[in-house]
């Protein structure tokens, strides 16, 4: 197809970049960034590529984010077409990353090229941070970009995201804003035994049993106008040998909560340690905080994504904070206005993972857009 935002989508997603190897994918976005005029930094951190680019002068800078990598494609056999070769049918491009999200990043670099080339001197900065670490651990990728950025006090105001957030037709969502995500890895302790002999036995299980009711049970929050109330999930349970006759010794428990901006990480964990010693339980518990709650407000960058849409679309959006984390969580310590806006996530992470040719197309243009309004 004759188009340069297929065209680029189509190379992207015939290297097989797995999280975090990139496959040269972001050597073919440097060169092409470097032709229109953006200083690119590399930023190699342990097994990810990442980097920094950006074109202009001081002012306010507004970044385009995005990954390179992709999930696993799974059982090949199952796909229509293979997962690594792009093929469009019915004017949908298939291949894992379609969606999830080298589409658009292939649509924030077409509408990068054609914006400097419109308007060569536009004032403030336009830039790009690009990771192959959001899919996997996201411990190499945007957080330690964000990192060394915050070092040595970049500015960022506006930035970005291409995560796919449209939900039925593009555009009808944007999110501006995240909950937090924090998981709690528990293990109670008691002692090992045999069934038929319990008073020799501690059962960590029969211990547990009044503090998991209690966890399921608490209305943590009642959320606010931007944020559902905050959920709380178990999501792994493990106890015993196998053994019909053995009394377990442990009993883990792994859960999660996403959370509003109503609460704190700090106030979680100190309301479930405070729980669990109620109880009366011994126990070893391990906190992995996956990202801070985030929200952008209304503000130019808002106002600028949701006029563009309204432009090429003629749709209202809906701003949202729903579903998962992204790096957006990361990013947002700069001070900056986040936002995610990009295409259809119906087939995101699924077999014959695809995207729409005309959503791809349009969705350049208002990205585009939105760099004209925040630019010129």
């Amino acid at each position: 197809m004759d188009c340069p935002v297929i065209q680029l989508a189509q190379e992207l997603i015939s290297r097989p970049s797995i999280s975090p190897d990139d496959q040269g994918c972001q050597a073919l976005l440097i060169e092409r960034l470097e032709k229109v005029g953006f200083t690119v930094e590399k930023m190699l951190f342990d097994d990810t590529a990442n980097f920094w680019a950006y074109r202009g002068a001081d002012g306010e800078t507004l970044a385009f984010a995005g990954h390179t990598d992709v999930v696993p494609a799974g059982d090949e056999t199952k796909w229509q077409t293979p997962p690594f070769i792009p093929t469009i049918i019915n004017q949908h491009l298939y291949g894992r990353g379609a969606a999830d999200m080298k589409g658009s990043v292939a649509a924030m670099v077409v509408a990068a090229e054609r914006f400097v080339q419109k308007h060569p001197d536009h004032r403030g900065r336009l830039a790009f941070l690009i990771t192959s670490d959001e899919e996997a651990k996201a411990t190499n990728g945007t957080v330690k970009v964000v990192e060394t950025l915050m070092q040595r006090n970049e500015r960022l105001d506006y930035c970005l995201v291409g995560e796919p957030s449209s939900q039925t037709q593009l555009g009808d969502i944007v999110k501006n804003g995240r909950r937090g995500s924090i998981t709690a890895n528990l293990t109670i302790l008691g002692t090992q035994g045999h069934v038929a002999y319990p008073h020799l036995a501690d059962n960590p299980v029969h211990r547990a049993t009044n503090f998991l009711q209690e966890l399921v049970s608490i209305q943590w929050d009642q959320g606010n106008e931007f944020f559902p109330a905050t959920s709380m999930q178990i999501a792994n349970l493990h106890a015993g040998t196998g053994a019909t006759n053995v009394i377990p010794g442990e009993f883990f428990v792994q859960f999660n909560f996403r959370f509003s901006t109503e609460l704190t990480d700090k106030i979680i964990r100190e309301r479930v340690e405070e729980m669990l010693a109620r109880h009366q339980l011994r126990y070893e518990i391990e906190w992995k905080l996956s990202g801070q709650p985030f929200l952008t407000r209304t503000g130019k960058l808002v106002d600028a994504t949701v006029q563009a849409i309204h432009e090429f679309t003629g749709r209202t959006t809906e701003l949202s904070t729903s579903g998962g984390t992204s790096d957006g969580r990361f990013i947002a310590q700069m001070g900056a206005q986040v936002i995610e806006l990009g295409p259809l996530n119906a087939t995101i992470h699924k077999v014959d993972e695809c995207v729409s040719v005309h959503d791809l197309q349009q969705l350049a243009r208002i990205y585009e857009r939105i760099m004209e309004l925040l630019l010129l």
